[in-house]
């Protein structure tokens, strides 16, 4: 009777209500995992892009992918389940602005990241864990801290001074920009020209660290000139 009531007491629909070694293990590796990400995406990536709305993705994003792998990882779809995660994230687009190259490769990393702690099996040991996630930290801090590989970001704008787009008055145009968007641009490149309505697509390249600009981003619809 009393070995039926411990039965009872400790599953629930056939289900454990507790497996301490699992869950102290899952503790572990959840916190090792919040740590990394954590030390990568506030202290590495949002240090110089201050973008508040991918900082809050890319936690949530990794937490949830941990937690879905881990929970998941007796199911035998471990490799196909790992590639096919990778393969929806890595085609996703917001409904708004396509995802810069540079937060598309930390979201790839975040991904990889949590996967890799997740699943990481008995064959995987803990030095090779530690090693690996430690190994990716370095090689960002370096690209980032070190060797200044400083991320090149572009607006699109319409522009309504078409006298300036001729080449000859390239320096006059450029000073007309940064006066007016606060942006100390590197280049220019000047695309579509509307003569009807005196307007030309101008694209403006500058480094996101000489600019702390709001993360609000100029919007330019291609649908507004279908009828040009």
């Amino acid at each position: 009777m009393i070995i039926n009531f411990i039965a009872l007491a400790t599953k629930f629909f056939g289900i454990k209500l507790i497996d301490s070694v699992d869950f102290f293990e899952f503790i572990i590796r959840f916190g090792f995992n919040l740590l990394v990400i954590l030390i990568i995406i506030r202290y590495l990536y949002y240090t110089y892009s201050q973008r508040k709305d991918y900082l809050f993705t890319y936690i949530l994003i990794s937490t949830v992918i941990f937690l879905l792998c881990f929970l998941l990882e007796n199911v035998k779809l471990q490799l196909g389940f790992a590639l096919g995660l990778f393969a929806i994230f890595g085609i996703i687009r917001y409904r708004t602005n396509p995802i810069p190259i540079k937060e598309m490769t930390y979201l790839f990393m975040v991904i990889g990241i949590s996967v890799i702690n997740a699943l990481a099996n008995k064959k995987v040991s803990y030095a090779e864990l530690i090693f690996t996630n430690f190994a990716i930290i370095i090689v960002t801090f370096l690209l980032e801290r070190v060797f200044l590989l400083r991320h090149e970001s572009s607006k699109t704008i319409l522009y309504e001074k078409i006298d300036l787009i001729r080449p000859d008055k390239r320096a006059e145009l450029l000073k007309d920009l940064e006066e007016r968007t606060g942006i100390t641009i590197r280049r220019i490149e000047v695309g579509r020209i509307n003569f009807l309505r005196d307007t030309a697509r101008i694209r403006i390249f500058y480094y996101e660290s000489e600019n702390r600009i709001p993360e609000e981003e100029y919007i330019y619809n291609r649908d507004d000139d279908d009828d040009d």
